[in-house]
This record gives structure tokens, sequence and C-alpha cells, in this order.
């Protein structure tokens, strides 16, 4: 529901700006319902609806979705237990073409093996019950369906040579990620780069993010930043192509996919 309100709003050719101003919906609101982060009440999506001016049946479509959002049934159980951000970045990664995602400490999450994220996660939230621990492996397995779907997502992905090289989880444990990259990295859809230790300070070093594209070219593009105050969404154009330029400036830096291949293949050597 959040992703289509979204993509009406954008093809309204309206900001959200723009929506607080005609409706009075706060626009702190109006980002947390288009983030999945809140469940907005019936009058105030009519209100949106009616702004947009979406026609039937697509007015009505939109309308029963939050019924589905209403009842358990619509809801995933295991997804209860995450954390809204958490939750609206899987929805619009299900969405997405193509990912180009920058990593300076860990494997990305759509290439971690079981044992590795495992390892992470548990690392991540010490506090964590058993339970809770292997609901977020497993939602972080179920992640990967869209690497494998009919049209798979496109995905680019940029690592720091530490990520590679911290030990997480064990001799075994890495050693099986390793394998795990070398395998993906022959995927048509996924392209693999490393920044080696040689290419010196860069403009990754601050911390890691997510842009993604989607199949809709009148849906923006968006900016996922994950860090320990909290998680991000970005969407101005501004934001957008100063990410992009950064993405672009960390690839010229990398390895090429081929040389990145064969250093992993390498450490994975190292680690039998």
């Amino acid at each position: 529901m959040a992703a289509e309100l979204r993509r009406i709003r954008t093809g309204a050719g309206l900001t959200r700006e723009h929506v607080t101003e005609h409706t009075g919906i706060n626009a702190a609101t109006l980002y947390r319902i288009e983030t999945a982060r809140a469940r907005p009440q019936r009058r105030t999506l009519i209100a949106l609806l009616d702004l947009y001016e979406v026609p039937e049946p697509r007015r009505s479509a939109v309308l029963l979705l939050i019924q589905d959002v209403g009842s358990q049934g619509g809801l995933r159980a295991i997804h209860s237990e995450l954390r809204d951000e958490y939750v609206a970045y899987i929805s619009f990664e299900a969405e997405a073409r193509e990912v180009r995602n920058y990593e300076s400490l860990f494997i990305p999450g759509l290439l971690q093996t079981e044992g590795y994220a495992r390892a992470v996660i548990s690392s991540a939230f010490p506090a964590a019950a058993a339970r809770e621990v292997e609901h977020r492996v497993q939602a972080r397995g179920e992640r990967k369906a869209v690497l494998s779907k009919n049209e798979p997502l496109q995905m680019w992905a940029v690592m720091d040579e530490a990520a590679l090289r911290r030990m997480v989880g064990g001799p075994r444990v890495m050693r099986e990620q390793l394998q795990h990259l070398t395998a993906m990295a022959e995927e048509p859809h996924i392209a693999l780069q490393i920044i080696p230790f040689s290419a010196g300070a860069h403009a990754g070093m601050p911390g890691s993010f997510v842009l993604m594209s989607f199949p809709d070219v009148e849906d923006p593009e968006i900016i996922y930043v994950d860090s320990m105050a909290g998680d991000l969404f970005l969407e101005s154009e501004a934001e957008v192509r100063r990410y992009e330029a950064i993405f672009d400036r960390l690839c010229a830096l990398a390895l090429s996919p081929d040389a990145t291949s064969r250093l992993i293949a390498a450490l994975a050597k190292e680690e039998q």
C-alpha cells in the first residue's frame, strides 16, 4: 500500500509539501505512510485519493489494501518482530528493478549465507532472544528470492576489502561465505567489485548505503542508509544525484569484476 500511494503521488506530479498544503496531512505523517512506517486512517486515505483524483477501479483497489493491512492474514508474522524501517526496506527491495549497494564492513545482506547472517545478527543484537535471531535470519534469507525470480533484481555490489577479511562466524563460515560470493559473481544479473586496501581513503568510508531504482520510470529512486542512529530513506533529486556520484567514484576505485572474483577465490583458499 505504501508503494502504491507513493507511486500515485509522484505520478500526479505532487510533492509531499503540496499534499500537506492541500489536505492538512502533516508532512512527517505522509512520509511515514509512504515508507510503511504507519498505517493511514481510512479518512486520511480517502483524502489522499481525492487529491490525487484516482479513478475507479484503482481507487477501490487501494481502499481494499488498507483492509489487508488491518487483518492478520495480510501480515507476515515474522515481519511483526522487525522494525518498521526494515520492513519498508524489504518492501521496496521486492519492487526494485536494480540496487546499487555499497558496504564498508559487511557482505551485502542479499549475498549472505545463512551462517554468516546468523553470526552478524547475533553480534549486532546481543540482547536478542534466540527466537528473535532466527526470525531475523529467516527474513534475511527470504529476501534472496528477488535474485531468483523470473525477472531477477539487477544487483551491483561494491564492498571494501575489510568486508572480506573480517572474520565473521569463524573460518568455516567465512570460507562458505566467500565461496558463495564467488558463485554469485557468475550470475549475469549480479556484479561485484572490491575496493582494495591499497586504494587508500575513499568516499565510502563514512558508511554503507543502497540506491534503489524501480521499473516504473515515474517512481523516483530511493536511497537507504542504515546506521546506529537509525535508518533513513532519501529521495530528493539532489540527494540521489549525490549518492550516485559517490557510487560512481567507488566503482572507479574498485577492482574490476574479474579481478574481484580472483581476490575472493584466493581469500577462500586461505580459509581452508
